[in-house]
């Protein structure tokens, strides 16, 4: 009775070091430095909703609605602010890494070595951007399918069969990719597993139906409950970003560099369960769970291989480092299984070490992913300066690398300009967290405004996207639009007729459009 108790305290220490972890590691980051285009996004998108302006409804989205939902709930448990913005993120970061180690625990690993992959998870996942942010959702929720997807392999359960389509579900709720590629090959998995032995595994096939079932039983209540039209979901989220995704496909560049060099440590942590899989390739008489870790190993490679082609083709900062660790565990398992020496998994611990230490550096200390790694964060004032409800945050951003103090008087100059404009407005801007500072009631059609959101001339779904943001200007009643930051007059120009707007600059990066003779 002692022992199980004692095995229980431990079990309980552990999962309370990875939760500190997880949490430490993500507010360290969330609170250091901002990249408005990318930090502000979601902060916005919460607000909106709370504001019951909702995506593909009320403003263009061609990111996941998921994350907006969620903020929008923490935000109404925690209050608007920047605690509760990180907080998700946080939250989402322990939830990754306490079922890792329940998952390496699960497979067969010991209870220390679990935990030292889980805290390196901890580290090396969320903490990269700090704040909520599509591509970590999506990646998270999809590696944390594929952890039960190889349960469900070793340990025959229905409920990680029910699971899997839910966590794919909205993985694709957060962004198109990973998860798109994982459907497809989700169900190549499950036809070979129920190959093994069809009438014993049958089973799996109706949980998995089920858990498809709960997932769009759930999207179609929210939508047919906020009215949100089918053709505008199918136009933002499924054809536009297909038309992007098959330019992007087509310039992908697929050097050395670009393929092996910058991965190369996901390649490492990969390499050992490779060479265990033509070991049980060699088998002549294989058993049933030799099947299943042949299959549990086509799996680990097919999600391999869609990690780094997902990575590829957003074209943005590199995330799926925290892939090491996870790729470790497996090869660990793997090695300890039917390998039986200890001197490569001292290796893999090494590599380990490493590449925590050096993607800790690179992206949680340097804020990489946010383009900040060249900035001096010394210079880096507290955000309350603009608002109260930012106490905390070590402002600074690659906009004003060298004069945070200047960026932050003409956002509060501009603040002030938004709330004292007595017509009907809304503001176009990376500081997406203007409209929550200003307290507007009326919001921009778009969740934001870079140039792959917005559809170009050429596209065929510009047309749409016109009449879209005209209708909104339209029931809204705009009559002035603040562009605060980047000039994005060339964008609002693209819709209205020549001359009718007058435009004045307020100061160095706030600009006063007034469009009532535009809008008709």
């Amino acid at each position: 009775m002692s022992k199980i108790f004692n095995q229980l305290n431990n079990k309980i220490f552990y999962q309370v070091l990875i939760i500190l972890s997880s949490f430490i590691f993500t507010f360290y980051s969330g609170y250091r430095g901002v990249f408005p285009l990318d930090s502000f996004l979601i902060f916005d998108g919460g607000y909106k909703i709370l504001n019951n302006f909702l995506p593909f409804k009320d403003y263009w989205t061609i990111s996941g609605p998921l994350l907006d939902y969620l903020q929008s709930i923490i935000f109404y448990l925690f209050k608007i602010n920047w605690f509760s913005y990180v907080l998700h993120a946080a939250l989402i970061n322990t939830i990754l890494a306490l079922v890792a180690f329940f998952f390496f625990n699960s497979i067969g690993l010991k209870k220390y070595f679990a935990l030292i992959y889980s805290l390196s998870i901890s580290i090396l996942a969320y903490p990269s951007a700090g704040t909520p942010f599509m591509d970590h959702h999506a990646t998270i929720l999809t590696l944390l399918s594929l952890m039960f997807l190889i349960l469900a392999i070793k340990k025959d359960s229905n409920l990680y069969w029910l699971l899997i389509p839910i966590l794919l579900g909205f993985s694709f709720l957060s962004k198109q990719i990973p998860a798109a590629f994982f459907v497809i090959y989700f169900f190549i998995i499950l036809y070979c597993y129920l190959s093994i032995n069809i009438s014993k595994y049958l089973y799996s096939l109706k949980y998995s139906i089920y858990g498809s079932i709960i997932f769009l039983a759930v999207v179609f209540f929210f939508v047919i409950l906020n009215e949100i039209p089918i053709e505008s979901i199918l136009n933002q989220y499924i054809f536009y970003p297909i038309s992007i995704g098959e330019i992007r496909g087509g310039n992908l560049n697929f050097d050395f560099k670009n393929i092996f060099l910058q991965f190369k440590f996901i390649y490492i942590s990969i390499l050992p369960s490779i060479l265990i899989g033509f070991i049980l390739f060699k088998i002549k008489r294989k058993n049933l769970e030799n099947q299943k870790d042949i299959l549990i190993l086509i799996s680990i490679l097919a999600s391999f291989v869609i990690f780094i082609y997902s990575q590829l083709l957003t074209k943005n900062q590199i995330l799926i480092f925290f892939l090491i660790p996870f790729y470790i565990g497996l090869s660990h398992y793997f090695l300890s299984k039917y390998y039986k020496k200890e001197y490569p998994i001292y290796f893999l611990i090494f590599i380990l070490i490493i590449s925590t230490l050096k993607f800790h550096l690179r992206f949680n200390v340097d804020k990489k992913f946010m383009e900040l790694n060249n900035v001096d964060f010394k210079l880096a004032l507290n955000a309350k300066k603009l608002d109260p409800k930012l106490n905390g945050l070590k402002w600074i951003s690659p906009y004003f690398p060298n004069n945070p103090d200047e960026e932050i008087k003409l956002l509060f100059d501009a603040k002030n300009n938004i709330i004292n404009e007595n017509l009907n407005k809304i503001i176009i801007s990376d500081y997406q967290i203007l409209p929550f500072l200003t307290k507007s009631d009326k919001f921009a059609p778009n969740k934001w405004f870079d140039t792959l959101s917005v559809p170009k001339e050429n596209n065929p779904f510009f047309v749409k996207y016109k009449q879209f943001f005209l209708e909104k200007l339209k029931m809204e009643n705009i009559e002035v639009i603040f562009i605060v930051g980047a000039d994005k007059s060339p964008f609002v120009k693209r819709f209205l007729q020549n001359n009718c707007f007058k435009e004045k600059k307020l100061n160095k990066i706030t600009y006063r459009i007034d469009i009532r003779k535009c809008i008709n």
